[in-house]
């Protein structure tokens, strides 16, 4: 079973002037400079934070195509080398990449991605070949772009998937709670799409699990296919005696969904009561139980109780470290936040990290997430209104898709 995994490490950098294109640095392989992923180069100049560059970086990776014990055996031990079975893909994604970026594979253009702040992803098989290959990101940074810092750069986290034949798709699972206010108990509704060679032996699993224990089984999914073409399972289970989300008491409890093959397992039943083979795929899926009311007149209340919000607006750099996002840094400044008294911040002005989310999860806080500064009308001469009229639908569908499931997401 393959998972999500950082990708952060054993890249490479250069900064050229602005309008280099991949060809002008051919052969320029050895001006490359060993870098950590996040990265935002423009920090390292404070005397010229806002400096025209494009820059690259660069990573070599060695595809083997190996049996299937002989993968499982030799995942990634050695550095750069990637594993692959027949019939796999290999997807990218990239957190944050600031901004106008252009990403290649062994020379081919596998795509552009122009906002800042939205994840995006690469399937990147069909550009592979046997041996070694070469990953390029070109990122364009032109100034004035922004309000504030911005950064350059890829900023935020690299994560590699490798998927099996068939597989769940990134940010794939919608979770919706609804609070039944005659039992108190929560309805769990669940729908996950599914990729690939979907047959009708492909079975998907449902646990809910709180810090790495099994809490219950909740079954199996009902396997059907969407208005729009797209394959998922759908669940519903009763969510009874569990405890709630809450700012004082942030409980969150992890959704673990499990593709497996009936048809291996023998029945549906030893599919879904774990005794079958392995599992194909899986994703966690962060959720917390809580019900939040807006009045006009009396304001907000969470699960029952009237809260008072008090807010800041947060944006995505971390001062004099840069744009490029460190988990700890931030929970540290959570902290200090929280001791003044603040219980909500808003994404000034864009898609936070996912560990943003993450954290705002686990320690209580919620979250007013912001989209954009801007929409077609610009406000700095090459900000994001140059492509918003492209390009927003798709950063919207990233943000909603990627962060929809989170207990701590309330406007």
């Amino acid at each position: 079973m393959e998972q999500m995994r950082l990708f952060n490490d054993h890249w490479s950098f250069l900064k050229t002037e602005l309008g280099t294109e991949p060809e002008q640095i051919r052969g320029r392989e050895a001006e490359f400079q060993p870098v950590d992923l996040p990265h935002d180069w423009l920090i390292y100049n404070t005397r010229n934070l806002y400096e025209n560059s494009t820059g690259w970086y660069r990573k070599c990776v060695v595809v083997c195509h190996r049996g299937q014990a002989d993968a499982a055996a030799q995942r990634m031990a050695v550095p750069g080398e990637l594993p692959i079975l027949p019939g796999q893909r290999v997807i990218l994604r990239f957190d944050g990449v600031y901004m106008d970026s252009t990403f290649y594979v062994n020379g081919e253009k596998a795509g552009d991605w122009k906002y800042a702040y939205s994840a995006f992803d690469y399937d990147i098989t069909e550009y592979l070949c046997p041996g070694e290959n070469e990953l390029l990101m070109q990122v364009r940074h032109q100034s004035p772009n922004s309000r504030w810092y911005s950064g350059a750069g890829i900023y935020r986290n690299v994560w590699l998937k490798v998927c099996p034949a068939v597989y769940l798709p990134l940010d794939g699972t919608y979770v919706h709670t609804v609070w039944q206010q005659e039992t108190g108990d929560y309805l769990l509704e669940a729908e996950t799409e599914c990729a690939g060679a979907v047959n009708e032996n492909i079975c998907c699993r449902y646990s809910l699990w709180r810090q790495g224990k099994p809490v219950r089984e909740l079954g199996l999914g009902s396997l059907s296919v969407r208005e729009d073409g797209q394959t998922c399972f759908t669940l519903n289970a009763v969510l009874s005696g569990l405890e709630e989300w809450d700012l004082d008491n942030p409980v969150c409890y992890q959704l673990l969904v499990e593709l497996t093959d009936s048809a291996c397992a023998g029945t549906r039943q030893q599919a879904a009561d774990q005794s079958g083979p392995e599992v194909m795929d899986s994703q966690r899926i962060t959720i917390g139980l809580r019900r939040m009311e807006f009045t006009p007149d009396r304001g907000f209340y969470l699960n029952g109780k009237y809260v008072k919000v008090h807010g800041v607006c947060e944006h995505h750099d971390l001062g004099c470290l840069g744009a490029a996002f460190h988990k700890e840094a931030m929970a540290r400044k959570f902290r200090i936040l929280k001791e003044m008294g603040v219980n909500a911040l808003r994404t000034s002005h864009n898609m936070p990290a996912q560990e943003v989310m993450e954290l705002a999860d686990e320690m209580g806080i919620l979250v007013l997430s912001e989209a954009f500064d801007m929409w077609e009308r610009s406000k700095t001469p090459y900000d994001y209104a140059r492509f918003f009229k492209e390009w927003a639908q798709r950063d919207v569908r990233s943000w909603i898709r990627r962060d929809r499931n989170h207990p701590s997401l309330f406007l």
